[in-house]
């Protein structure tokens, strides 16, 4: 019995066909980390980085990410997202980043919340 969903008997990848689902309320949640310098970490937290609101530019990129993941990730459905939020505190010498994305639709939302915190971390 074929266990992995994206591919079909003869182990080909294909989209899964999600058009008998129901549509209920989904939401993912995903974290990363981001360690760095104390400097570093100061500059960011005090708002006065050459490159302005670091923090403000890294919840936007998420954002955009999260909305853009059936782009980027194969096999991955389009869907409408009703919400999204990046949350970054700092933690340690490090910025947590926590990515909430929800949809109400037939499939998940868990590569949108994992792009999401991704290009937050990166962005950072």
């Amino acid at each position: 019995m074929n266990t992995l969903t994206h591919f079909d008997a003869q182990g080909q990848a294909h989209m899964v066909d999600i058009g008998a689902k129901a549509a209920t309320r989904r939401i993912a949640i995903a974290q990363g980390r981001i360690e760095m310098q104390r400097t570093t970490l100061d500059l960011i937290a005090s708002g006065s980085a050459k490159k302005g609101d670091v923090l403000g530019i890294a919840r936007v990129a998420g954002i955009m990410a999260a909305k853009k993941t059936s782009e980027l990730i194969p096999l991955c459905h389009p869907i409408t997202l009703t919400s999204v939020a990046i949350e970054i505190e700092a933690d340690g010498p490090a910025l947590a980043i926590t990515a909430t994305a929800e949809t109400t639709g037939q499939t998940g939302v868990e590569m949108e919340a994992l792009t999401a915190a991704s290009i937050a971390a990166l962005t950072l």
